[in-house]
């Protein structure tokens, strides 16, 4: 969703690094996010931005709009709302970001703290960008490092979030943790899922 936003800042020519012209067009966008997983999409203003959003540009620009306090508040309403919606339909929903577990969706039954060494990072994001014969691992990871820097006030771990360091493991295996641990978690009698 902030990427989301912030291909629409780009799009509209409003300088990212100015918080004061960012907050003014906060609103403007039509975000709209998928859930299945099986086919995932975002769409801006009905247009289909999913692969567009991924573009180094937007990488490059995500933090800066991240960052204003009024692009935040509308966000993580919004993401709020969609994991209520799940919740209600009795489907749950898995949510991924920096700041998930700790601000968005504190009472979340399962939270993983997923890592991988900064090579591992960056060496899956440069596979992700094929296409962008700019992009090396070595580039990447700078790249990385300068938003991980501007991002780390969301980057705190939720004191109840499980640990998995990706690093030396396949998407497969590391869907196979997760899911693993969200048995066990469902299996916890209610009153142990909300201490825990």
């Amino acid at each position: 969703m902030y990427r989301a936003l912030t291909w629409w800042m780009l799009s509209h020519g409003i300088p990212v690094d100015d918080a004061d012209a960012v907050a003014r067009h906060v609103g403007a966008a039509a975000i709209e996010v998928g859930t299945d997983p099986d086919g995932p999409w975002v769409t801006v203003d009905g247009r289909d931005v999913t692969a567009a959003i991924r573009a180094r540009e937007v990488s490059g620009a995500v933090s800066a709009v991240a960052r204003v306090p009024q692009v935040r508040a509308r966000l993580i309403g919004m993401q709020r709302e969609i994991i209520a919606r799940a919740r209600a339909e009795g489907r749950g929903i898995v949510a991924e970001g920096r700041d998930i577990g700790t601000v968005v969706a504190p009472d979340a039954v399962v939270k993983v703290f997923l890592t991988a060494s900064e090579v591992a990072r960056a060496t899956r994001r440069t596979a992700e960008l094929a296409t962008d014969p700019t992009a090396t691992v070595t580039t990447t990871q700078a790249e990385q490092a300068r938003r991980d820097r501007m991002d780390a006030a969301q980057m705190a771990k939720a004191p109840d979030a499980v640990d998995i360091d990706s690093t030396l493991f396949p998407l497969e295996d590391v869907i196979e943790m997760i899911a693993d641990l969200t048995a066990q978690r469902a299996e916890l009698p209610d009153t142990a899922r909300t201490t825990r």
